[in-house]
């Protein structure tokens, strides 16, 4: 088992003593379901969402999934694991490990690994029937106030 698999089972582990009842999803919640996934499992530190792939997410005519939407999956999987609703991206390392057909459900699980101060970093594996097919690790910032309210610099 590898280094990190073991850490998100540590992880998944703590989490599960948490307290949970009357958790909610505080942030990205206008999401569309049928096109980013669903949240099927949500408490502090962690995310589950579900994706059932349809043909308009098709990347060609043989039914290989476009990446582009396993990414928001996992995108949404992320910042609702930390669900905060002032919780904005900062960056992403991804990587693609299996094809994907239309027709597949993809399970994404996210877990918060590491937090300090408003700093986030988040580890998301994508699987379908239990072949690990995406994996990523996010950095997001939680902000005293909505990303869109917050001074940020101006760019020209």
């Amino acid at each position: 088992m590898e280094a990190a698999e073991k850490e998100i089972e540590a992880l998944e582990e703590e989490q599960e003593n948490e307290p949970h009842d009357k958790y909610f999803l505080r942030t990205h919640n206008k999401i569309p379901g049928d096109i980013f996934g669903r949240v099927a499992e949500l408490r502090p530190g962690y995310a589950k969402v579900s994706l059932i792939t349809t043909e308009i997410m098709a990347a060609d005519e043989k039914g290989l999934l476009n990446g582009g939407v396993i990414f928001a999956a996992a995108f949404l999987a992320a910042m609702a694991s930390v669900n905060d609703p002032n919780v904005a991206p900062l960056s992403s390392e991804s990587e693609f490990l299996a094809p994907v057909k239309v027709g597949d459900t993809i399970t994404f699980e996210a877990y918060e690994k590491f937090q300090k101060g408003k700093r986030r970093e988040i580890e998301v594996i994508g699987s379908v029937n239990d072949i690990k097919i995406f994996t990523s690790t996010f950095i997001a910032l939680v902000f005293e106030e909505h990303i869109l309210k917050s001074k940020l610099p101006q760019y020209e």
